[in-house]
Parts: C-alpha cells; sequence; structure tokens
C-alpha cells in the first residue's frame, strides 16, 4: 500500500469539489491500472462448462440437493460425482439470474482484475515498474481468463501468496489460511494448491535458513507457524458435502492422461500460438534477470518459480499461477538491474495547478473508453454464443423433439445441458474426471473414425446425432443407409438413425 500513500501537497485548490489527492497521478495510476485489469478480463462468457455449471446451481437454489451422482448423461448416469465447484455453480447461477450473463461477465472481470492487483501490492520498487509486470502477468494469464470457477482459485492463490509473504512480520495474517481454506475447498478443487503452497514457504524457509538467508530464530518462529497453518488446513478439508474424498481428488485429476491428452488447457503450451508469447517472455526475462542481477534470490523464492514454471509447461491451465508467483520476482531483479546502471524511477508526483484539470480529462477519457469497451463485449455475447455453440441447431433439435439419445460434440455436451435437460441426456461433457480416462479414449475413437469405432459406437443405443460439420463422425455417418441428414448450417449438422 505504500505506493499509493502519498497525496498532493496542501494549498492546491478543489476541481469542482473534488480532493486534488482524487486527482494526483498516484490515485490515478492505481484507478487506471485496476480499470485497464477490468478490460483486459472483461469477455464473452463461451467456456464450454458454463452451461453445467449454471444448469447444477439452478437445480441447487432450487432444489437444496447437492448431486453425488450424475444426473446429466446416459453413458454414466448415476455413477459417482464429486461435484467440487458446487458453491461455484450455485454463485454463478445467481448472479446470472440477477443480472443475466452480463452480471457473470462483470463478476469474473472484477475477480481476475482483484487477482492481479493483490499482485501490484506485492511487487517492490516504483509503482510504474510494479504496474508494468502485473500487466505483463496478465498477460501471460488471459488465456485462462473467462467465465469459469478456476478464476475463484485464481483470486484465492493470489491472497494466499500475499497472506504467506506478509506473514513473515505479521504471524496473525497466516491463520486467514483457516477459514479461505474451508471457502475454497467447496469453490474448486484447486484448494490444494493453497496448502501446497503453505508446504513451499515451509521448504522455501528451512532453505533460506539453511543457505543463510535468514537467522535460525526468525526461521524457526516461522517454521512453527507455517507447520501448525498447514496442519490446520488439511484438517479442514473434510469440510465439504463430500468429506475426506476430497483429499485424493485433486491428485486423480492431475494424473489423467485422457485430460493432458484431449483436453487443450491441460497440455503444455503451444509457443507457436501468439497468446502464449507473454507467458514466454516472461520466462526468458526471469532467468536473463537472474542471470545478470547482483541481487541474491532467496531459495524460497527460486523453489517456488521452478514449481511454478514446471507446472505452467506442463499444463496451460497453471500458467496464471506461475504469473502470480513470477511478476513480483521479475519487478524485484528489473528494480535492481536499474538501480545497478543508476536509472531511476521517478514517483508519480503531486501535479501542478494546471494540471490538475489535464489528469481528470484523461481519466475521464479512460473511464469513458473502459466503460464503452465493457458495453461492447456484453452486447457482442450473443454473437460469440453462436460462434462457440451450435445455437440454431438446438433449436431445432428441441422444437421437432428429436429422438434420444443424443450423440454430441464433448465441447457442446455443458451448452446442451443447459438448454435441454432433462428432455435430453447428453453423451458426454466438460465432466472428464466423471466420464473416466478410458471413456474419453473411446470418446475420441469415435469421433474421429479410429480403430474399433463403429463397434464401439454401436454400443450404444444412439438415435441422433449432432456435431461440427467437419467431425468425421459425421463424414463416415454419411455414407451408412441407416442415417440421415435432417439439420445442417455452418455449426453443426444433426444426422438421426432411419427407423
Amino acid at each position: 500500500m505504500d505506493k499509493l500513500s502519498k497525496s498532493a501537497p496542501k494549498g492546491i485548490p478543489l476541481l469542482k469539489g473534488i480532493p486534488v489527492r482524487v486527482l494526483d497521478l498516484r490515485t490515478i495510476f492505481f484507478v487506471v491500472l485496476s480499470l485497464g485489469l477490468f478490460s483486459m478480463a472483461t469477455r464473452p462468457a463461451t467456456d464450454p462448462d458454463l452451461g453445467w455449471h449454471l444448469k447444477t446451481g439452478q437445480i441447487i437454489a432450487h432444489t437444496y440437493h447437492i448431486f453425488h451422482a450424475d444426473p446429466y448423461s446416459f453413458t454414466r448416469a448415476g455413477q459417482p460425482w464429486i461435484n467440487h465447484e458446487w458453491l461455484s455453480d450455485l454463485l454463478m447461477y445467481g448472479f446470472y439470474w440477477s443480472g443475466g450473463t452480463a452480471a457473470l461477465i462483470l463478476l469474473f472481470a472484477a475477480i481476475s482484475a482483484a487477482a492481479f492487483l493483490i499482485v501490484f501490492l506485492r511487487c517492490p520498487g516504483k509503482p510504474y515498474l510494479a504496474g508494468a509486470v502485473t500487466i505483463w502477468g496478465a498477460l501471460a494469464s488471459g488465456p485462462s481468463w473467462g467465465v469459469r470457477p478456476q478464476i475463484f482459485s485464481l483470486l484465492l492463490a493470489s491472497i494466499f501468496l500475499w497472506i504467506l509473504e506478509r506473514s513473515e512480520n505479521e504471524v496473525t495474517l497466516l491463520w486467514w489460511t483457516l477459514p479461505l481454506t474451508v471457502l475454497w475447498v467447496n469453490l474448486h478443487a484447486e484448494f490444494a494448491l493453497g496448502i501446497a503452497l503453505i508446504a513451499l514457504f515451509f521448504i522455501g524457509t528451512a532453505l533460506d535458513w539453511i543457505f543463510g538467508f535468514r537467522a535460525w530464530a526468525q526461521a524457526a518462529s516461522s517454521l512453527r507457524n507455517l507447520a501448525l497453518a498447514l496442519g490446520f488446513c488439511l484438517a479442514l478439508v473434510p469440510l465439504n458435502p463430500y468429506g475426506t474424498k476430497m483429499y485424493l481428488y485433486p491428485w486423480h485429476t492431475l494424473s489423467s492422461t485422457a485430460m493432458a491428452a484431449y483436453i487443450q488447457e491441460w497440455m503444455s503450451p503451444d509457443f507457436h500460438k501468439l497468446m502464449y508469447l507473454p507467458f514466454l517472455l516472461m520466462v526468458l526475462a526471469l532467468l536473463a534477470a537472474a542471470a545478470i542481477s547482483r541481487l541474491r534470490l532467496r531459495p524460497r523464492d527460486i523453489l517456488l518459480v521452478s514449481v511454478m514454471l514446471f507446472a505452467g509447461l506442463r499444463s496451460v491451465r497453471h500458467i496464471p499461477i506461475f504469473a502470480l508467483v513470477a511478476a513480483p520476482i521479475l519487478g524485484r531483479l528489473v528494480q535492481s538491474l536499474l538501480e545497478q546502471r543508476n536509472i531511476h524511477l521517478s514517483d508519480p508526483t503531486p501535479p501542478a495547478k494546471g494540471r490538475v484539470a489535464v489528469n481528470a480529462a484523461i481519466f475521464a477519457g479512460f473511464v469513458i473508453f473502459v466503460a464503452l469497451w465493457v458495453r461492447s463485449v456484453i452486447q457482442r455475447e450473443p454473437r460469440a454464443e453462436a460462434e462457440n455453440f451450435p445455437v440454431r441447431a438446438i433449436c431445432f433439435l428441441a422444437q421437432n423433439d428429436l429422438p434420444g439419445p443424443l450423440f454430441n460434440h464433448y465441447n457442446w455436451g455443458g451448452y446442451l445441458i443447459w438448454k435441454l435437460y432433462p428432455r435430453y441426456e447428453v453423451f458426454a461433457d466438460g465432466r472428464a474426471d466423471v466420464y473416466g480416462d478410458r471413456f474419453l479414449d473411446d470418446l475420441a475413437e469415435i469421433y474421429f473414425v479410429r480403430n474399433h469405432w463403429r463397434q464401439k459406437f454401436e454400443a450404444w443405443p444412439i438415435r441422433t446425432v449432432i456435431l461440427p460439420p467437419n467431425a468425421p463422425l459425421i463424414a463416415a455417418l454419411r455414407l451408412q443407409s441407416g442415417w440421415k441428414q435432417v439439420y445442417a448450417d455452418q455449426q453443426a449438422v444433426i444426422l438421426e438413425r432411419k427407423e
């Protein structure tokens, strides 16, 4: 908070009743950064799983029942389902019920922005430098942002990092990890990340002492407190509708080979794609700055960066967590390099009398720009929905009451659940943990018409198929005498089995 603590000098008049302090460059910089992050995070609600999240939240809100078995598919009907995001589903449906998709877009944009504002507050050095590395981290994280429960974990991970760093001097902050763990374990299975961060800080503190970065008296106190926090947080994990099953659930997800093979966010980043360039550049900048800076990084920081870099290189899903860890460390290294070369960034200074009006105009212009941008994103939402989901095909399906069961595209399962359940049950949707690796392998063989696809396809009593026009299965079934095409557009094709 010291980045924003200074105010304008006394004696500067007010601008139409607004204190000059509100218009000094420090305040404007923080507000502009906040609005910039908010606008970056404002994007259409096109996550493939959004539909089943909303439907689950709707059912929980109306029935007060939390699912323990799969209700949505005919392929896994009644099979155990650990809905680790049940509280997220309920919150998302509540916002949708009160303000539609626009409310969801604004909610998750605010959460994403808050996560990186905490990164800004964690960054050492001058505000301009802290703001630059914060934006850099946000750009690296951008591909994973959206209207999805994972964003709750992004914010909570950012809060955990702030608490753990500050707890060296303010021990009482550490105990906030306990209620946050209870909240997190009911919002998202990535609660395991919070526990892992405490464990990494424990190991890192021990390494700091071993390598002479901390005295034993300080290290011992921190180790004791971190050990207690870790133990209590682990003990609180069963405070969820699924009890002790949540201990192993994150591990089952991380160890799934099918998810890593078929789901893009669980794959390693493809650096041929422009959207991963900020992440790549951040990794290279961090390595270069660490190599040439005179600043010695603490073993704890090296441990955190190494673990999160491994996670980010293994899975796109973990790149935002790497950014949360790496951005403040990169800012510290760059600050050291600038000081080595006697380059001093100036602080935002209070404006002269004539600059107050200019600052106010710039600030107002930026606010208007962000408001227009957010409005345009919300207005484009129906078009984005039509571009990502088979909107017209689903209307045709519902109006013509085509027979089930359905064979659907994996990425459309959640949308079908939201629009057509309980009239239709899906073949598969984004809950990969419910279906399991073997089922996903079979699904891929059927979709791509490989190996024994026909045998696996005919094992299910499928009457209607809804897939993209370029799906290999569509081409294969068109050649079969037992199927006829009843609908087609640029987004989807529907085939019906002949009687």
